[in-house]
């Protein structure tokens, strides 16, 4: 079994910056994608970034130049570097992984997420 666990939520206030992370653990094979989500309150779960094992990164469009992917594939850990953040960044973050448990046997999961709150 495979967990991913996220940290890093919390209040800030608008153009503040928070920083999350998201490590997965258990029986890891290797990890090929790992991506961060948000739900906002009431709306549909929609992708915030994402990032290979080789470091190729996509944003979402309402994200994209204010945060930044990165990852370090030697703790199969992701982060999420947020500035410049405005109330309608306020949402439950998700981390999401392709997890290989063996060379053949893929999974996808998910963490638990972690709140973020925008507001003064």
């Amino acid at each position: 079994q495979v967990q991913l666990v996220e940290s890093g939520g919390g209040l800030v206030q608008p153009g503040g910056s928070l920083t999350l992370t998201c490590a997965a653990s258990g029986s890891i094979f290797s990890v090929r994608i790992m991506d961060w989500y948000r739900q906002p309150p009431g709306k549909q779960r929609e992708l915030v970034a994402g990032i290979t094992a080789g470091g190729q990164t996509n944003y979402g469009v309402s994200v994209n130049g204010r945060f930044t992917i990165s990852r370090d594939n030697s703790k199969n850990t992701i982060y999420l570097q947020m500035n410049n953040l405005v109330p309608v960044d306020t949402a439950a973050y998700y981390c999401n992984a392709n997890v290989y448990a063996s060379w053949h046997d893929e999974d996808n999961y998910w963490g638990q997420g972690t709140q973020v709150t925008v507001s003064s």
